[in-house]
């Protein structure tokens, strides 16, 4: 279980704030492009069971997960705590899933936020199921150094990308990517997923690129690229945007 849910966003409490309360904005960090992801966003940030604490300090979510903001050095800590787990919910089975996915989208709001807090990103989704080689190892991520530092490598889809490491956990890797951004940088989030018996019994992995601006050639080019790596690698995957 990943205990370690928070980041430190450069950015004030208020801004933060804001991008967990405005439903345009929290498409900017949560989740990925999909038809669904605007019910998505209602139904956990602003349907009748979420609670807003006093001052703008607290929001817990539907389902019962509480993101906490308090002022830090360096800016503001957000910090996800999840609600118990219920074993007899349908959701038990996928508890792990949802943390690692809470990890995911704090890194992608401080992104949003300290990055492109006006940009609108347009992101690409893989789901790729967990056969042979961690997905990681397989693009040739598992030795990228530590956060903050400089990398410059070739990903197994034939890119070469450089950038910044943006995290490192147990499971997942962030990079800041110049190539998915026309000023800046986007990020590219793989995250390795753990066996659910019965359901996912091989475990599997997500891969998240976020980009920034480019053309609609640019962005059908880097769709194209990691479109064919997942067909030639995972032949049985379906392909999804």
């Amino acid at each position: 279980m990943t205990n370690n849910l928070s980041v430190v966003v450069n950015a004030d409490a208020q801004q933060v704030w804001t991008m967990l309360r405005e439903p345009s904005l929290v498409a900017q960090w949560h989740g990925w492009e999909a038809e669904d992801l605007h019910d998505e966003i209602n139904e956990i940030y602003f349907n009748t069971t979420v609670v807003e604490g006093p001052g703008h300090t607290s929001l817990t979510v539907d389902g019962g997960d509480v993101f906490e903001l308090s002022p830090v050095t360096g800016g503001t800590e957000v910090k996800v705590t999840r609600a118990a787990l219920d074993h007899n919910s349908e959701w038990a089975a996928w508890d792990e899933d949802i943390t690692q996915g809470w990890l995911t989208f704090l890194h992608q709001l401080r992104f949003a936020l300290e990055r492109h807090p006006h940009g609108q990103r347009r992101t690409h989704f893989l789901s790729i199921p967990g056969t042979g080689e961690p997905a990681i190892r397989k693009l040739g991520l598992g030795d990228v150094p530590a956060p903050g530092e400089e990398y410059a490598l070739k990903l197994a889809t034939g890119e070469e990308i450089s950038g910044r490491v943006w995290f490192r956990s147990t499971h997942q890797v962030g990079l800041t990517v110049h190539s998915y951004a026309e000023h800046g940088d986007g990020l590219l989030i793989v995250a390795e997923q753990l066996p659910v018996p019965e359901k996912r019994p091989d475990g599997g992995a997500m891969v998240i690129a976020s980009t920034y601006d480019l053309g609609a050639h640019s962005l059908d080019a880097i769709r194209r690229q990691w479109d064919s790596w997942r067909a030639e690698n995972y032949p049985t995957s379906v392909a999804a945007h």
